[in-house]
């Protein structure tokens, strides 16, 4: 029988992160308990003034197509929002697209820009769809691990042994799922000068940018040297509790954003006309719940960081900005980081993500997301510490039954 899946597709492994909320809701229909900080959806509804917009607009007949960029009052507002923002500033009829999804976004940007054949350069660890999506362009991804011996930052000389006659990209994730690190001023300029030096298309992820804790968040098309090169790329899932909306935008050159455009009208035509409008309401209206939002994730934050470092055996960087804590976990003697999330589902009813599922670097660490409530997040780390506590003392005297 003839082969009926694509090669392209055939040799991907499904989403690491999308089989571990399908696993635990699939436990938790079968009654079983489970504090899980394996998820990076926020926790909080999706601010009301928000809904009400969408609500409204459903009722107003915003239920048909829009145009495939999006509706004109949205393109000016996510304008308006770069330039106050981020300091770039663009076209709102020309230079941007609004998409289902920031994720949908990521995926046209890699269309737009590589080929087969063609390479991208992507630090790790890293979130688990970047590599797939340029798998899916029968391009290759070319990881470049990084080290949390230097909170996980980039160099010139890293980037430069990456680099071969067919990169064609550079993608930047900032503030970065799974290690929250950010770019600071230094970093980004080397990432400039470099994309600048090579002719490289920078693809720059976002959407964690309004969950930062303290140092402020860089955009890299801000600079000169990359705003004609750089593909912006942000969304309303995590500033304000949209994922399941399902809208973004990528914004940038004229000339790769046309090309966005033709991909956009190729694959979902436009993103939803009552969506939009909600999108509309996000970024024009009250932006007091993000702030709550994000002061709530610091004080999770700091509980988890400084749960885990209390634990023999684990060490953990505190995040720049998103909301995830990578601990390693090198000191436990348990194994993998797939044994390890295991090990914690088993013995201590709690749900991770391993490393490994970010790639190259990821191996040796877990990723526990803190966007969830916090007492969640207070029990969940008393429940590793105890399981690690009740492990190591069985391992010192199997005498003891603990």
């Amino acid at each position: 029988m003839p082969k009926r899946i694509s090669p392209l597709l055939a040799e991907i492994a499904p989403s690491a992160t999308y089989a571990l909320f399908d696993m635990v809701q699939s436990l938790r229909a079968r009654g079983i308990s489970l504090l899980d900080l394996g998820g990076g959806e926020p926790d909080f509804a999706t601010p009301a003034h928000i809904s009400t917009a969408a609500s409204t607009a459903i009722d107003d007949g915003w239920t048909h197509y829009t145009p495939s960029r999006g509706i004109p009052a949205l393109l000016d507002a996510i304008a308006g929002k770069l330039a106050l923002d981020n300091h770039v500033v663009i076209d709102p009829q020309t230079q941007v697209v609004v998409t289902p999804s920031a994720k949908h976004a990521l995926f046209v940007a890699l269309m737009t820009v590589l080929g087969p054949g063609d390479e991208v350069i992507i630090p790790t660890p890293s979130w688990v769809s970047y590599k797939a999506m340029a798998q899916m362009m029968g391009a290759q991804a070319v990881e470049l691990p990084l080290d949390a011996s230097n909170g996980f930052a980039l160099t010139a000389a890293a980037l430069a042994q990456k680099l071969s006659p067919r990169t064609r990209a550079i993608l930047i994730n900032s503030p970065n799922n799974p290690t929250g690190h950010m770019l600071d001023e230094h970093e980004a300029a080397l990432i400039a000068d470099f994309a600048e030096q090579h002719g490289l298309v920078i693809i720059a992820d976002e959407i964690y940018e309004k969950i930062a804790y303290g140092k402020p968040h860089i955009s890299i098309a801000s600079l000169p040297k990359a705003s004609d090169r750089t593909l912006t790329i942000n969304g309303f899932s995590k500033a304000y509790a949209m994922t399941g909306w399902r809208l973004g935008y990528i914004a940038g050159p004229r000339d790769l954003i046309d090309a966005a455009l033709t991909a956009t009208q190729h694959t979902v035509g436009c993103a939803g006309a009552f969506i939009q409008q909600g999108g509309l309401a996000a970024l024009t209206g009250d932006q007091a719940p993000i702030t709550a939002m994000r002061e709530a994730y610091d004080l999770r934050r700091k509980r988890v960081v400084d749960g885990l470092n209390a634990i023999d055996g684990l060490r953990c960087i505190d995040p720049d900005g998103a909301f995830y804590a990578f601990a390693d976990i090198s000191g436990l003697g348990l194994g993998s980081s797939a044994e390890v999330t295991q090990w914690l589902l088993r013995e201590a009813g709690v749900v991770v993500t391993p490393g490994s599922a970010f790639g190259a670097g990821g191996e040796g660490y877990i990723r526990l997301s803190f966007a969830t409530s916090t007492d969640v997040v207070t029990a969940a780390v008393e429940r590793i510490r105890t399981a690690i506590a009740d492990t190591k003392a069985r391992r010192s005297n199997p005498l003891v039954t603990v």
